[in-house]
């Protein structure tokens, strides 16, 4: 593929700065930047002080967290800025995540993890009416959207319904989320179905999924079928892996205790990506939650089977939070990833993607 030859010869010459070692490529990109760039593309909640430690210490510049849906969250995610203004940066470029890389600075990346948490009917009013709120969350730095989250909502499915498709009003937010330059983020929480038909309506524009793990080697529920590994690969887009343990081990059926994975199971989860559609296409999207309580315990008991996740969360042994970034490095190495390999798995993917579908 013309594509995936372009993007190896560009990476052919990188290093990667290990745990916040500053150590630069033998040739800079297409404007001129020098340093590679590690990108978590996407961790859970919105940055946090605990997190935000972890990215330094394990030698991470930039992460994709959640961003507001009300002017009191967005309040408060500026002033988490203000309190981190030498050190942190709010990015809605990827010029924006390169200056801060080269200037020695972090940055975060908004999202939505589904858009109907913040955008709710908006696109299916039943006077018909399409009008939303959407534009304005992406002046304030609103760069990447999901549809669904696990169930069904008024743009389509979970990925507990994984045969229901794309509504009518998901096909309006699907085009909104192209026309306003936003990176539309599907698999994963979302169906399958409703993933491929969101891929379908515009299939030479990168969709990503930020954060997955892969159904072919443990069948859960928030686990990527090949199907749509392949659709989004076939745009040019990135499938994120998260470090959730159930994700890796657990398939449908498999209810109590199941085995704590280990930081090999995390690495087959790259190799397969790798193998089937190409490193070009695989990202890191940890999923991280760094203690914060994930509801899916009581009443949500109703809702999320015992056969998707146990609790208390576990996460891969050996990578349990960002700060442990450099074990991963080093299990890619074992199995014989490239310095060119790892770096556009670790970042420079991410990056392509950001930079074709926010543009300059």
């Amino acid at each position: 593929m013309k594509r995936r030859n372009l993007l190896q010869g560009m990476a052919a010459a990188s290093a990667f700065p290990f745990a916040g070692m500053a150590v630069k490529k033998a040739g800079a990109d297409e404007s001129g930047n020098s340093e590679p760039v590690i990108v978590e593309g996407l961790f859970a909640g919105a940055i946090r002080d605990s997190h935000f430690e972890g990215m330094k210490e394990g030698g991470v510049h930039c992460g994709v967290a959640g961003g507001p849906n009300d002017m009191d969250s967005f309040t408060a995610l500026l002033n988490f800025f203000d309190q981190h203004q030498d050190e942190l940066v709010l990015a809605k470029t990827v010029a924006d995540i390169r200056q801060a890389r080269n200037e020695g600075k972090y940055s975060n990346v908004f999202c939505w993890q589904a858009a109907g948490f913040s955008l709710g009917d908006a696109f299916n009013s039943p006077l018909g009416s399409s009008g939303t709120a959407l534009r304005g969350f992406q002046e304030i730095g609103l760069r990447i959207v999901g549809l669904c989250y696990n169930v069904t909502n008024a743009f389509g499915a979970g990925c507990l319904e994984p045969e229901v498709p794309l509504t009518r009003a998901g096909r309006r937010l699907v085009q909104e989320i192209h026309k306003l330059n936003m990176v539309l983020d599907v698999g994963g929480h979302t169906g399958e179905q409703t993933s491929l038909d969101a891929i379908a309506l515009a299939p030479d524009i990168p969709v990503v999924c930020t954060h997955t793990n892969v159904a072919s080697i443990a069948n859960n529920y928030r686990c990527t079928s090949d199907r749509v590994i392949d659709a989004i690969a076939s745009t040019g887009g990135v499938i994120g892996l998260t470090a959730v343990n159930d994700f890796h081990v657990r398939n449908r059926g498999e209810t109590g205790p199941v085995r704590h994975a280990d930081i090999e199971d995390h690495v087959d989860q790259y190799d397969y990506i790798k193998k089937r559609v190409g490193v070009e296409h695989v990202g890191m999207g940890t999923d991280f939650v760094d203690g914060m309580a994930i509801p899916y315990g009581g009443i949500n008991k109703d809702i999320i089977p015992d056969d998707m996740v146990d609790e208390p969360w576990r996460f891969i042994n050996g990578f349990e939070s960002i700060a442990q970034f450099p074990n991963l490095v080093d299990a890619l190495r074992r199995r014989g990833w490239t310095q060119a390999e790892i770096d556009m798995a670790m970042g420079e993917n991410w990056l392509r993607v950001y930079h074709q579908v926010w543009g300059a």
